[in-house]
């Protein structure tokens, strides 16, 4: 648990590191996805990150960014960086499902493409969530 939650120690849950890599292809938002702002990734990722203007803002923005996701979701044995990276590159497939633990669903999506990818935007939006909400269940 981190101190946002619990007042235990503060947990690293995401990395500056991968945001700055995400932050690359900012224009996507996939960095905004990434630190739990998905109305803001997906303002990004339909107007190229503002016309670029947002994207060169949150170079400065993503030590911010880190520390609030890093109060907002739980740590624990799910890692985020693990779940972010089969998302992003193994989503349709459903791998990142499987990590989570939700064989079903990991299944329809490795038949259906990522439920036509309906459902991998679905998790774009909501990944972080998920993640914190298995780390606080144990």
């Amino acid at each position: 648990m981190n101190s946002y939650h619990s007042g235990a120690p503060f947990h690293d849950t995401h990395s500056k590191v991968v945001g700055y890599l995400l932050w690359i292809f900012g224009f996507t938002g996939a960095h905004r996805f990434y630190y739990g702002k998905p109305i803001t990734g997906t303002i990004w990722f339909c107007t190229l990150g503002l016309l670029g203007i947002g994207w060169l803002i949150d170079f400065f923005l993503i030590p911010s960014m880190d520390r609030e996701a890093d109060a907002r979701f739980f740590a624990g044995s799910t890692d985020y960086n693990v779940a972010w990276a089969l998302l992003t590159f193994l989503g349709i497939f459903g791998v990142h499902r499987l990590y989570l633990g939700k064989w079903l669903t990991a299944i329809l999506y490795f038949l259906t493409g990522g439920f036509f990818l309906i459902g991998v935007l679905y998790d774009f939006w909501t990944l972080n969530d998920q993640v914190s909400l298995k780390n606080a269940r144990g």
